[in-house]
This record gives C-alpha cells, sequence and structure tokens, in this order.
C-alpha cells in the first residue's frame, strides 16, 4: 500500500484538455448562467446609472434635455467622466458578486503579473492583426460588409494638451482593464467551469462584440466592429488561457486600442 503513488488531480486535469486547459475550477463559484447574467445586468446597470449621474450636472443648471444630451455627447470632460463612472461601477459591481459568493478574485486571473506578460500580448497582436485584416477582407468578399464604416466612440474632435491625455485614458487605460475583467475574467472563468475551453471562448467573444454592432457613426449595424472584437476577444482568451493571467490580455487590449487612438488624434486620419 505504501507503494502506491499519489494521483496529483490537478496536474491531471492540467493535461486532460491539452496545454490550453491548465487552469482550475478553483475559486470560481459561479456557472454560466450566472456569468451570463451578471455581465448582461452590469453592463446595462452600469451604462444607465453613469449616464444619469453625469447628467445631474446639467440638470443643476437648468439645461433641456437636448442642451444636456448635446454636452453629453459633445463634451470630452463629460465623456471621461461617463467612460470612469461605468468602467469603476463595472469592475465594483463583479467584485462584489464574487465576494459575495466566496469567490476568488485570482481564480479570474488576478494573479501577481510576470515578466512573461508583455512578450504574450506581443504575440497576441502578431496573431490579432493578420487574423483580423484576413477575416475582413473575406467578410467583405463572402458577405459585402462594408469595410468603410465608421464607429462611434464618444470622442469625435480634435484635442491637444490635456483633452488629449483625458482621451487617451478613456480609450486606451480604463476600457482594458475593466473589460478585461468583467469578459475574460469573470464570463470566461464562468462560462469554462461547464463548457469547453472553445465555446467558452467563442460565447465569451460573441458577447463581447455584441455591444460594439450598435457604434455605427452612421446607424445601423457596424458589422465591421463585431467581426474585429470578436477575433480580438478569441485571441484575448487565449492569452487568458495560456498565461492563467489576465495581464498579457490588458496589454494587447491597450495596444489595439493605442493603435486607434494614434490613428485618429495623433495622425488625424478619419
Amino acid at each position: 500500500m505504501s507503494n502506491v503513488p499519489k494521483v496529483n488531480t490537478t496536474d491531471k486535469k492540467k493535461t486532460q484538455g491539452g496545454s490550453l486547459s491548465k487552469q482550475t475550477d478553483s475559486g470560481v463559484t459561479w456557472g454560466p448562467w450566472s456569468a451570463v447574467g451578471v455581465v448582461i445586468l452590469v453592463f446595462l446597470f452600469a451604462q444607465l446609472v453613469s449616464e444619469e449621474i453625469v447628467l445631474i450636472y446639467p440638470h443643476l443648471h437648468g439645461w433641456t434635455q437636448t442642451m444636456a444630451n448635446n454636452w453629453l455627447q459633445n463634451s470630452v470632460y463629460a465623456q471621461f467622466f461617463y467612460v470612469l463612472l461605468a468602467e469603476i461601477l463595472t469592475v465594483s459591481l463583479i467584485f462584489l458578486f464574487i465576494y459575495w459568493r466566496k469567490g476568488q478574485l485570482r481564480s479570474i486571473g488576478l494573479k501577481r503579473p510576470k515578466g512573461t506578460d508583455i512578450l504574450y500580448a506581443l504575440t497576441g497582436l502578431v496573431i490579432y492583426y493578420p487574423t483580423y485584416i484576413v477575416a475582413a477582407l473575406t467578410a467583405a468578399w463572402l458577405l459585402s460588409v462594408n469595410l468603410n464604416q465608421t464607429q462611434s466612440i464618444g470622442f469625435s474632435g480634435t484635442y491637444s494638451g490635456w483633452q488629449l491625455v483625458i482621451v487617451f485614458v478613456s480609450l486606451v487605460v480604463l476600457p482594458p482593464i475593466a473589460e478585461e475583467i468583467m469578459f475574460r475574467g469573470f464570463l470566461f472563468s464562468g462560462l469554462k467551469k461547464k463548457l469547453p475551453i472553445i465555446w467558452a471562448a467563442l460565447f465569451t467573444s460573441l458577447l463581447f462584440a455584441a455591444p460594439h454592432l450598435l457604434e455605427s457613426g452612421s446607424g445601423g449595424i457596424l458589422w465591421i466592429a463585431g467581426i474585429d472584437t470578436f477575433i480580438l476577444s478569441m485571441v484575448l482568451c487565449w492569452l487568458r488561457q495560456k498565461t492563467d493571467r489576465l495581464y498579457a490580455g490588458m496589454g494587447l487590449h491597450a495596444l489595439k486600442n493605442f493603435i486607434a487612438f494614434a490613428t485618429l488624434y495623433l495622425l488625424h486620419t478619419r
């Protein structure tokens, strides 16, 4: 009896699904349905509440609803506080749910970062862009998707100085942190607790891409943004699974957003 080797169940679990199944469910106390429901509710709640809070300012000054809406859409400071509040609410509510369910933040990838996270982020960028270009050209050829559709991102002016810094923080810093925590952290972890990794990644990416379909600057469905964010999310899920952390994904997400920021606001190629 003493010569019978003990089975390391953790190592066994890591090898059963291939190299992409290296994570365990330890600390994930929610499943797919809870993950999807919480993400949808948190997303809608954060957007609506943040807008109402920001609109307190014009209401206190007696502005009409039209004036208030124009200010919210065109003021760089209004947009910044809206984004800031929405991201803070999103992360706070996700954390509260995890604590309420007695889960662990490390289970969603919030562990000590490593230097290799930077290399993985750069690797993800190399994978993402060629894949996106091929997918976009294929969609344009087979489905007649308009590659010249413009995306409404809330900042439509020409900025300099502190305004440019505010736009940078709003687009390059805040969304990668909050969205990686919510989608590749909380949602992806809940889905893959019951689903195969590939299906968890696909569902995560579909839910991540869905809101971007509605961000067309000219109305209608913004298919090219949906394709873009779906492919980006699949690469981000791979990074999350490969590193067992969120930081490489945050880095890739920030790099991708920075390229868009530089193109729109530094090079002014709009």
